[in-house]
């Protein structure tokens, strides 16, 4: 919400996070950012984040993933 931007909401947010995936020896943080929110994509920069421009999200949800879960919709 633009009201609460730059408040170090978001910051205070990352920077917890990481402290938890550093003391739980996790290699790294990952988190999804749509391709046109260039606010979020540049505050994350900041943050230290790469953006990965090889990756893409995969989904299965709903019936899709009921029938993937049974076997009915393999192909």
């Amino acid at each position: 919400l633009p009201e609460f931007r730059g408040r170090g909401i978001g910051k205070s947010l990352i920077v917890y996070l990481a402290k938890l995936a550093v003391e739980r020896d996790c290699g790294r943080l990952e988190w999804s950012v749509l391709d046109w929110n260039e606010l979020a994509i540049g505050f994350y920069k900041r943050m230290g984040a790469d953006v990965l421009p090889d990756w893409r999200i995969c989904r299965v949800a709903g019936e899709s993933l009921a029938g993937l879960a049974s076997g009915s919709d393999l192909v």
